[in-house]
């Protein structure tokens, strides 16, 4: 069969999204071929000219770019035999990764070449745009939590044991935040967790035992008493603001003094050295490096499927829908850059 892909095109740093024609790429050994359904955007996506000088310095253009995408299975290559053609599923588009660099891999265009171990077959019941809401959010709490050098956390699993130990996940009502308590609890973690007041009763039906404000005043002293003395597991600071009060608590309590963040700059490799000196590590955490070990398989191959079939884990936050079709997206990543809050915006293709 001959498909017909089409894709949103940029140019070069700074330029505007066009919509054009594309080459379909047929899948090399351990790849699959997608027809987009669905694509979320974010932050990474609506970033200015300037930033992918430092952000994407490798990224060859033009470029198509893109992370969060659903669809169908419409092509398998070599090797691949858990996948078939038809199969509804939810993967992590992988174009804009250095070791990838290829505007095949991007997800915003009809149809995409995607690394098979990071695709996760879909329930009846999951719909795409619904579904688009997950990857790299949840690739990103994956790295910080699971990889060995971030948290080094027990996998998540379908029965996971009582750890005794507790995951703090500072900014838990962000995108990344509602995955990482999900995979903590399903890892067999309690989770401690802060928000703003409103997500409260939202974060502890995901699975949070404690969520605190925070803006309180007392936030630090708060989140030591709520951990108490059970040891810590690890924390992942996610947000402007998060790592100097999550050192803060590694550094008074009990258990793990490792702490992920998801804010790379100068700031934070400061902040990281002063942290040693208080005996606790700080790590930043890079969204697509689970692809190249064992975390990217262990979560879209081996727990994600069966967890999403039987209810154990959500797609969350709610997905917003914004337009339909590829040249909805500009309008779409304007739409994110003006702020958005517990939700995340899609676009059905």
């Amino acid at each position: 069969m001959t498909y017909i892909n089409d894709a949103l095109w940029l140019p070069k740093r700074g330029g505007d999204l066009t919509v054009g024609s594309s080459t379909y790429t047929a899948p090399k050994p351990g790849e699959v071929v997608v027809r987009t359904r669905a694509v979320a955007v974010n932050f990474v996506d609506a970033m200015p000219g300037f930033a992918y000088r430092f952000v994407l310095p490798w990224l060859t253009f033009p470029a198509v770019i893109g992370s969060d995408v659903a669809g169908e299975v419409v092509e398998v290559g070599a090797g691949v035999t858990r996948l078939h053609i038809g199969d509804r599923v939810v993967a992590h588009a992988a174009g804009t990764e250095k070791s990838r660099n290829t505007s095949a891999e991007g997800a915003f265009q009809d149809y995409v070449v995607l690394m098979a171990h990071m695709v996760a077959p879909l329930p009846d019941s999951l719909p795409f745009e619904q579904a688009a809401v997950l990857p790299i959010a949840m690739s990103t709490a994956s790295c910080g939590l699971f990889q060995k050098d971030q948290l080094a956390l027990a996998l998540p699993t379908a029965s996971p044991a009582n750890r005794n130990e507790t995951v703090l996940v500072w900014g838990g009502s962000t995108s990344v935040g509602v995955n990482a308590i999900q995979l903590a609890r399903n890892a067999g973690y309690r989770v401690v967790a802060t928000s703003s007041p409103k997500h409260f009763d939202w974060l502890r039906s995901l699975g949070a035992s404690v969520v605190i404000d925070r803006t309180s005043s007392n936030v630090v002293d708060e989140l030591v008493a709520a951990i108490g003395h059970q040891p810590l597991a690890g924390v992942l600071a996610i947000g402007a603001g998060s790592l100097p009060p999550t050192i803060e608590i590694a550094a008074r309590l009990p258990g793990s003094k490792r702490v992920s963040t998801t804010n790379p700059s100068p700031i934070t490799s400061v902040r990281a050295r002063l942290a040693r000196r208080r005996g606790v590590t700080v790590s930043t955490i890079w969204g697509g490096t689970l692809k190249d070990n064992e975390v990217g398989p262990a979560i879209y191959c081996d727990f994600l499927p069966a967890a999403l079939a039987s209810g154990a884990y959500r797609a969350e936050p709610v997905a917003t829908v914004v337009g339909d079709g590829l040249a909805s997206i500009p309008a779409a990543l304007d739409r994110l850059r003006e702020g958005i809050s517990a939700t995340k915006l899609v676009v059905r293709i």
